[in-house]
């Protein structure tokens, strides 16, 4: 009996953890997506009263003051709703790519994902950048086309750019009933139904075979859907040859397996602000997309001496020693809240659990389920869920576990920031606020960075834009009460050799006593672009018969990465660098780490410079809507800034120009284009390459460096 008892209380364990599904929605800047989620809490009764993001109060998930007021989603929100017998921990991120790590760290945890996109504007710039974040998390996702009710809309072609700028195999599950402002609803292909939706709120549901007007289009659509199908299931491909109906529930599960290895991507459309298209996407959600017992999360095993390259596949059982990552920390009025994502085991409040990174041994105080800004004590969370904790201290990115020294997760990509103000308190009796506010949203946001110039003193924040500091230094002022003076934007340049160097330095002091001797041989050399690598310096060491004792090459390294934060030239860090070590000698008495470390510095201030540096800049990938009969205009404005045009493309009244623009160039720009196009004009913008600037740029570059020191 005892066993019969602990197998059902496995099996519920189990279903319950089937019927669960951790997803996000992602989509470019303005495409629907905060209302699209206004409408999934509506509709699973969530909440009772729907809000938008321009006016009415704002969307309930942006809770914070500045969201508001802006319209945008500055900072991902999670809650959990339930739709039919499913659980769906729902997280809804920001679009702007200023907080493009709020995407990238969301993803890392969840095991689907809700590409919307702009039923006019189509694929965009931070579309793709969404797709390159999904890909490499390896997230399954469905793609929805929101926004059907707007003049120009076209499905048809979105798709079609989902294949051609996406690579993905993206197939449409619906037709559109009606075109732009008549778009009434849609037909579902695999059940040949048209759904409309009925009612104040577009909550009544009602089912209608498809209009007459449109049985050709739809047999047409669904046989080309079929056939799509048959390439991932050879029984459905030997039922269309026979030229028989395939059975509805093995559809669905052919377009689940498909979308579990990711080789498909399910399309469907609606307008969330107009309340249509809502719930069948949330049926595909809960239908396609995979629980936590179906994705394949693992970890790397710690060996003897920290990470060894074993994985282990983490399980979705609760009754395993538990496995977290801590992918978000927010500090709060009651403590410093971190959410995380369970992946196996289970978190108890007043348990202890390990730091896999410090070995850290830490008790968690609270377990907080999150619903926005709302939250929900809990005794104990179990694989699959995504919580809060308080109580630990720890970093974005690191995992805890049940045993010490058991396995870590793969962390997230955190990108470079490339634009720097430097901050200071108005009042010197401030200065103690504004160094504990830096220290919380440097902890909460990894692409945000602050450092102390060492010539002026000044203190330097780094971010992702312009908006990115912009909404930091406003949440400083409200959140802080802390009036703050800032620089003007400086861009973050680099230095890159361009030609190799043989060099040999001497390293000799005497002074009375135990003197220092180093001697360093071997070649500087650029890292050759074909050479695809994200290592920005590289060190080689081919030392042979001791010349130099393996004893000192570590602090021959350390010295050189110390000196590639300042560059000789500028005073930019070195990139694209690569040292090799090969010849040397030492002294028995003199040498010494320190005396390799001043050798290895000296080297990099006296070599590089006759590696004929260049001076590199951010470049940015840059794409703008605005009316047509600008268009003249706005592409002389940014040829004007050393831009390049690459896409321009009219849909109806609408021009989209795409191109790349130095970082330099654009501080203002949100301005400058509003004064070109009467207000029309929009724009996003992101990080693309480094390249090297003109030559008579750098020489301005160097001077005026050169005078502010």
């Amino acid at each position: 009996m005892s066993f019969l008892t602990s197998f059902l209380e496995f099996r519920d364990k189990m279903s319950s953890i089937s019927a669960l599904r951790n997803i996000g929605i992602s989509a470019h800047i303005d495409s629907g997506k905060t209302t699209l989620s206004e409408r999934i809490l509506y509709y699973s009764g969530r909440i009772h009263r729907m809000s938008e993001t321009h006016g009415g109060g704002g969307a309930t998930m942006d809770h914070m003051e500045l969201e508001q007021e802006r319209g945008i989603t500055i900072t991902s929100a999670a809650t959990s709703v339930n739709w039919k017998e499913y659980s769906i921990n729902l997280i809804d991120t920001p679009g702007h790519v200023d907080f493009t790590v709020e995407v990238e760290r969301s993803l890392r945890v969840l095991d689907g994902a809700v590409l919307v996109l702009c039923s006019v504007a189509g694929v965009q710039t931070q579309s793709i950048t969404i797709d390159r974040q999904m890909k490499r998390y390896q997230v399954p996702r469905l793609a929805m086309i929101n926004k059907m009710d707007r003049t120009g809309a076209d499905p048809f072609r979105v798709v079609r750019q989902l294949r051609e700028k996406l690579d993905c195999a993206a197939l449409m599950m619906q037709l559109p009933i009606g075109k732009e402002i008549h778009f009434e609803g849609v037909v579902d292909l695999i059940t040949g139904k048209a759904i409309y939706f009925d009612g104040k709120q577009g909550e009544i549901l009602r089912e209608e075979p498809v209009p007459a007007k449109m049985l050709e289009e739809y047999k047409h659509a669904r046989q080309e859907m079929l056939e799509t199908l048959s390439m991932f299931s050879d029984e459905l491909m030997e039922i269309l040859l026979c030229e028989q109906e395939p059975p509805e529930e093995l559809v669905h599960h052919v377009i689940r397996e498909a979308v579990w290895s990711r080789q498909l991507t399910p399309v469907y459309l609606g307008t969330a602000y107009k309340n249509k298209g809502v719930q069948p996407l949330l049926d595909a959600i809960c239908r396609y997309l995979p629980s936590p017992e179906d994705a394949d999360n693992f970890a790397l095993k710690y060996g003897e001496e920290g990470n060894s390259e074993e994985k282990l596949k983490l399980e979705s059982d609760p009754d395993k020693p538990a496995v977290a990552m801590a992918f978000k920390i927010v500090e709060d009025p009651f403590g410093t809240m971190t959410f995380m994502r369970i992946y196996q085991g289970t978190l108890e409040k007043g348990n202890f659990y390990y730091n896999q990174r410090s070995g850290e041994k830490e008790r968690i105080g609270r377990i907080l389920r999150i619903h926005a800004d709302k939250r929900e004590d809990i005794n104990k969370a179990e694989a699959g869920d995504i919580v809060a904790v308080i109580g630990i201290n720890c970093a974005s990115g690191d995992t805890y576990a049940s045993e010490p020294k058991f396995c870590t997760l793969e962390s997230m990509y955190v990108p470079e920031p490339v634009i720097q103000i430097a901050i200071r308190s108005r009042q010197t009796k401030d200065a103690d606020r504004l160094a504990k506010a830096l220290y919380r949203f440097r902890r909460e946001d990894p692409t945000l960075t602050v450092s102390t110039d060492t010539e002026s003193g000044e203190t330097l924040l780094a971010g992702m834009g312009e908006l990115h500091l912009d909404i930091y230094i406003e949440r400083i002022r409200r959140e802080y009460k802390v009036e703050v003076e800032t620089g003007a934007p400086k861009v973050n340049y680099r230095e890159a050799p361009t030609v190799p160097v043989n060099y040999v330095i001497r390293h000799k002091k005497q002074s009375g006593g135990a003197g220092q001797f180093a001697h360093i041989a071997g070649t500087m050399s650029p890292i050759p672009e074909e050479e695809e690598t994200s290592e920005t310096f590289i060190f080689e060491e081919k030392i042979v018969g001791g010349a130099v004792p393996q004893q000192y090459v570590p602090a021959v390294e350390k010295g050189l990465r110390a000196s590639l934060e300042k560059g000789p030239v500028a005073g930019f860090p070195i990139v694209n660098l690569r040292v090799l070590l090969n010849d040397g000698s030492f002294h028995p008495v003199d040498s010494s780490d320190m005396a390799f470390r001043i050798a290895a510095q000296t080297l990099v201030r006296e070599e590089f410079p006759k590696m004929k540096p260049v001076i590199l800049e951010p470049v940015m990938k840059i794409e703008i809507e605005c009316p047509d009969n600008f268009q003249g205009t706005v592409v002389g404005d940014v040829n004007s800034k050393r831009g390049l045009i690459t896409v321009t493309e009219t849909n109806g009244p609408v021009t989209r120009i795409e191109g790349e623009i130095p970082l330099a160039e654009t501080f203002g720009y949100a301005t400058n284009l509003r004064s070109m196009t009467q207000g029309q004009g929009t724009f996003s913008m992101e990080f693309l390459k480094y390249k090297r600037v003109p030559a008579a740029l750098q020489e301005e570059i160097i001077r005026s460096r050169k005078s502010t020191k």
